[in-house]
């Protein structure tokens, strides 16, 4: 269908080309992502020194490569699925996003695209600074009662 953008895998491009996908439109270029990922490094580096430049914390993390991007195209994403039926936020990996996305639709429901500028908030800006690493899925509401009446809760390592 000529109506549907669809941006072609060119290099190790898969963060531009899959925001361009999803948001239907050349909307990021690699020295848009770039340029996105440097100044996340300077946000990083700033909350970094709020803690103390001369902690040891502080110097092992200005030794370290960007966590955001790399030269080969890699630049860091992370996508949720907010479900109101799931018991917490579900962390879904960029190889998974494709197939869920598609799973959704075969079964019916409606993806909907949101353009323009979103209200900030605090999770974003957590994210920002630091990858989240989710230990446990989130179950459906009412699924496995026992455990969530035994006090299961939704582990997650931030890193």
């Amino acid at each position: 269908m000529d109506s549907i953008f669809h941006e072609k895998q060119e290099g190790s491009l898969c963060a531009q080309h899959c925001l361009n996908n999803l948001l239907q439109g050349e909307y990021f270029t690699p020295v848009d992502l770039s340029s996105i990922a440097h100044q996340l490094d300077e946000e990083e580096r700033m909350r970094m020194a709020e803690g103390g430049m001369a902690s040891e914390e502080y110097r092992t993390f200005l030794q370290q490569p960007s966590g955001n991007m790399d030269d080969s195209g890699f630049f860091s994403i992370q996508w949720f699925n907010l479900n109101s039926l799931l018991t917490g936020p579900e962390l879904i990996s960029d190889t998974y996003l494709a197939l869920f996305l598609a799973q959704l639709q075969q079964e019916g429901y409606s993806i909907f695209v949101i353009r323009g500028n979103l209200p900030e908030c605090e999770a974003e800006q957590i994210l920002g600074i630091m990858r989240v690493q989710q230990q446990q899925r989130p179950r459906l509401i009412g699924e496995d009662e026992a455990q969530t009446s035994a006090g299961h809760k939704i582990d997650w390592q931030f890193r």
